[in-house]
């Protein structure tokens, strides 16, 4: 038991035990640095530097593009191609398999191994042979009132129809001065507001904004289709306040007027009407006038 604890004491002694490293300057022997270290000291931060380094290297490894020069790593191109393939396989084998299923079913006609239908012969013969001025083909009278109320739901369709339509009124999407008519002639089949830049553009009715997009000739355009054929075309905008697919009302805001575009001469909204794809005259269903 002594012994074991002379021996303990011993190995304590000889890691806490202080030694002194020391740098000298070679041709002069002047003392640069000097460290007071221990043997169980220089073990700590051997261990530590070696945990640190290792922590470091798999760091390195898994969150860079260093792990693709590694051996057995693959890299992100490659991967993603991999992905793509497995797509592409994927597609393909369900087209085969359709393929398959229609030339499967070829196969069967040609064969004659298509499944037939059993009907009663003598049937069809006595109705092919019957005489239809013998048949009585007189309305009943259930079958005479449905027509009756048919009649007189299209009738009244066809009038509210028209009444709607006689409602109908479009909205001036901006007040002002005309700088150039509707001109058919010239194919210019629209007529040019002048505004102030940054004025309110409103929709001339109810609809569905079908185009709201950038173009190089004309700035922000926004097109709105509308009830009974009829489209409006708002172009040279600033801004655009409507998405395409998004319903509208009439009077609503929709863009602000601008002068964007190449085929701009100042600010001003060019504004067309076409009714079934053709052009009309807003003038003629509009007042721009303030």
């Amino acid at each position: 038991m002594a012994k074991k604890t002379k021996k303990t004491k011993k190995i304590s002694k000889k890691l806490l035990h202080k030694y002194r490293l020391v740098i000298l300057n070679e041709d002069t022997f002047e003392e640069k640095l000097a460290f007071k270290l221990t043997r169980l000291n220089v073990f700590v931060l051997l261990s530590l530097s070696t945990f640190f380094l290792i922590i470091f290297t798999i760091l390195l490894i898994a969150f860079t593009p260093l792990r693709e020069y590694i051996p057995g790593y693959s890299s992100t191109a490659l991967k993603k191609k991999a992905v793509e393939l497995n797509f592409k396989t994927d597609s393909l084998q369900q087209v085969i398999t359709l393929n398959e299923k229609y030339y499967a079913s070829i196969k069967q006609v040609l064969k004659g191994e298509v499944n037939t239908v059993e009907f009663n012969r003598d049937s069809i013969i006595e109705a092919a042979s019957l005489d239809p001025s013998e048949i009585d083909l007189s309305p009943s009278q259930a079958d005479s009132i449905l027509r009756a109320k048919v009649d007189k739901e299209d009738k009244y369709n066809l009038f509210e129809t028209a009444k709607s339509r006689t409602n109908f009124v479009l909205f001036p999407p901006v007040n002002g001065e005309i700088s150039e008519p509707y001109n058919a002639e010239e194919k210019h089949y629209a007529v040019d507001i002048v505004v102030a830049k940054d004025t309110p553009v409103k929709a001339a009715a109810d609809g569905t904004v079908i185009f709201s997009e950038w173009t190089s000739e004309t700035g922000f355009v926004i097109i709105i289709e509308h009830s009974y054929g009829l489209i409006s075309v708002y172009k040279h905008n600033e801004t655009l306040t409507k998405n395409q697919g998004e319903l509208v009302k009439s009077g609503e805001v929709i863009a602000t007027a601008g002068n964007t575009g190449e085929l701009t001469t100042g600010p001003h909204l060019h504004f067309e009407l076409w009714s079934d794809g053709y052009p009309v005259n807003p003038t003629n269903f509009i007042d721009f006038k303030k």
